[in-house]
């Protein structure tokens, strides 16, 4: 059992990982805070399907992480 739920923990580890990398960055540097007024007022800031769905991915990776840490502290300590 101990072992089985390491294995599940480092998947779900390895997945979080991989979500968070592929989020794009928030940023625009100094472009952004130049024109930042015009790229809001013509759309260039539209989140897109992926993106929403990578955030929802990414935070159902956290908390099965979290939870399955949990399950393993309690289990075995």
């Amino acid at each position: 059992m101990h072992t089985a739920l390491m294995i599940i923990l480092a998947i779900v580890s390895v997945f979080l990982i991989a979500s968070v990398l592929l989020q794009p960055g928030s940023s625009d540097g100094l472009s952004g805070s130049i024109a930042g007024g015009a790229e809001q007022l013509f759309g260039k800031k539209k989140s897109s399907a992926y993106e929403t769905l990578l955030k929802r991915l990414t935070v159902v990776a956290a908390v099965s992480f979290l939870v399955l840490a949990l399950v393993i502290v309690t289990l075995y300590s």
